[in-house]
């Protein structure tokens, strides 16, 4: 048995080891936007490189039992098994202090500094309904409505666009159901909920459009009806110089309108 024991060990040592490499090396994420993106993955990396010793001792012990102490026959059965209390005591332990480790980082680390800055170079209002999001940029006067037309169609829609190298501060409602407001490019999400206006910052760092990276666009991620999976909007983040003649450009065409409306 103890045989058994140490050849475990080792193998669970050689698998830890592979499996940390890996997660060290290989960049699993999509493309990040935002300040608070590579916060976020590295939290996830975090957590898997915790996870990785937890998973690989599972797996070893589980292929290693099968392998070693499988029935030789129908007629064979197997040795009794008891319950190791210095095992069960030992798991109990470092489990425990594992959850108390990611409670601290990067749970409380994390949602420190998600929460260290509430100040915002640019505001924008959202509004989600089934099953379209409606923007608007109050210091500019400017509205945009997306179309629930689907993931294959996005481009067709009008685009969300973003300035880099600003904070920008979403204040978010709902007039309906509860919906949920994602960036996949920023990884912030935050939920609209009707009747309650919910906030969230993202510093901008990076340009892109949805043209580029399917990752640049809104995505509600709950479930809140039949044209759920529609409910998308494109996503383009400008260099400042670009942003302001995109407003502009938005001036212009939102003026134009009104003027066709008043001449009907």
């Amino acid at each position: 048995m103890r045989r058994d024991v140490v050849l475990v060990g080792i193998l669970w040592i050689l698998a830890s080891l592979v499996g940390e490499y890996v997660v060290s090396i290989i960049d699993f994420y999509p493309l990040r936007a935002a300040l608070e993106a590579e916060h976020i993955d590295q939290a996830i990396r975090t957590l898997m490189m915790l996870a990785v010793p937890v998973f690989t001792f599972v797996v070893v012990v589980l292929l290693y039992s099968i392998w070693r102490f499988r029935a030789r026959d129908e007629s064979e059965v197997g040795a009794p098994i008891y319950t190791n209390r210095t095992f069960t005591v030992g798991w109990l332990v470092v489990t425990s202090a594992l959850a108390a480790v990611l409670f601290y980082n990067p749970g409380y680390v994390g949602w420190t500094f998600l929460k260290s800055n509430p100040t915002a170079d640019l505001e924008i209002q959202v509004t989600a309904a089934q099953w379209h999001w409606h923007i608007t940029y109050p210091e500019y006067g400017v509205s945009l409505k997306s179309r629930p037309i689907g993931f294959a169609r996005l481009d067709e829609s009008p685009a969300l666009a973003l300035p880099a190298g600003k904070r920008v501060k979403f204040v978010v409602t709902s007039d309906d159901v509860i919906h949920s407001f994602w960036i996949p490019a920023l990884r912030m999400k935050v939920d609209a909920v009707p009747g309650v206006v919910t906030t969230m910052y993202v510093t901008i760092t990076e340009t892109g459009s949805y043209e580029e990276d399917a990752v640049f666009r809104v995505q509600c991620a709950e479930l809140c009806g039949t044209g759920h999976s529609r409910m998308t909007m494109p996503v383009v983040i400008l260099e400042p110089e670009e942003f302001e003649h995109w407003i502009q450009e938005q001036q212009k065409m939102q003026m134009e309108g009104m003027t066709e409306g008043d001449g009907h």
